[in-house]
């Protein structure tokens, strides 16, 4: 396995990362009342949730009458690639979530096969917006109904002419998705299912739509975490993807990760992940780990 070297734009992160600590001067005055846990991590397009799935939660661990962020640095090491993310999102009285992500990917040595060079890197970013609309998955107990969302991604890749050269439709995209997420306390396990409209090749690293299928597609999102402890939770997500190249078979890709919550400002997760078939590359299975800090 490649070690890659991670280049995020420092000027995007330090822009982000004071503006998550300014908002938590506010949010620490006011009282943080939701459970521990409940703020889920950070999904590697930087919407709250899991690793791989977006949930209806709202970010961070404000309630009503307050803010909550968190902000996260996530690295994946796969056979032959490697892929990170860092961001910051900020939710508002347990309603609206806005989110920012920068991920790169690392092609190391797969970059000198593929005719990039050795440690190409494509870059993405990704503007995040959720909105609750009904349903709280902490307090509806007496009830089926889950807590539901409808959020959308706004993502704009680089590499513009690589990108064309392999057959992407566009360097951008935008995705939509709804998402239900229901909380069992008695048996200490969350579910989660969300449906995404999207055109993304590989998270949209590798553009959108393509010389196969240019148009929208409907892809899966599930995730299920069962709280061993009141701070370490177990589970397993999966994600279905769009094939939209004729260059590069593009698969499903699942998790099965640990996330352990020191408190409400520090958590860790660690996971198996399997992305599936990259860039002719094979099948890309490896490590996932994620620290996220916030309120």
């Amino acid at each position: 396995m490649e070690v890659f070297h991670a280049r995020p734009r420092p000027g995007m992160i330090v822009a982000y990362s004071l503006a998550v600590l300014a908002l938590g001067g506010a949010a620490r005055a006011q009282d943080s009342a939701r459970l521990l846990a409940t703020s889920g991590v950070s999904e590697v397009e930087g919407a709250g949730g899991g690793g791989l799935a977006t949930w209806a939660l709202i970010t961070g661990y404000g309630s009503r009458d307050a803010i909550g962020a968190n902000m996260h640095g996530t690295f994946v090491g796969l056979s032959d690639f490697g892929l990170g993310s860092v961001g910051a999102s900020v939710g508002l009285y347990d309603r609206l979530e806005l989110s920012y992500a920068h991920d790169w990917f690392d092609t190391s040595a797969a970059g000198g096969r593929l005719g990039l060079g050795r440690g190409y890197q494509f870059n993405l970013d990704v503007a995040g917006a959720k909105l609750r609309l009904l349903g709280n998955a902490v307090y509806d107990q007496d009830t089926w109904l889950p807590e539901i969302s409808v959020g959308t991604q706004f993502k704009a890749a680089d590499s513009h002419a690589v990108l064309k050269a392999i057959g992407a439709g566009s360097p951008d995209g935008v995705d939509f998705y709804v998402a239900a997420t229901k909380l069992f306390l008695a048996q200490s396990l969350l579910v989660n299912a969300t449906v995404r409209a999207t055109k993304a090749n590989q998270f949209g690293i590798l553009g959108f739509g393509g010389d196969r299928d240019d148009g929208y597609s409907a892809e899966f999102e599930g995730s299920a975490a069962l709280l061993l402890t009141r701070r370490l939770a177990i589970g397993a997500e999966f994600r279905t993807r769009p094939d939209n190249l004729a260059f590069a078979h593009e698969g499903d890709a699942y998790d099965l990760f640990g996330a352990f919550f020191l408190n409400k400002h520090l958590s860790a997760t660690l996971a198996y992940v399997d992305l599936g078939a990259i860039a002719r590359q094979g099948d890309q299975k490896g490590y996932y780990i994620s620290l996220q800090a916030g309120f």
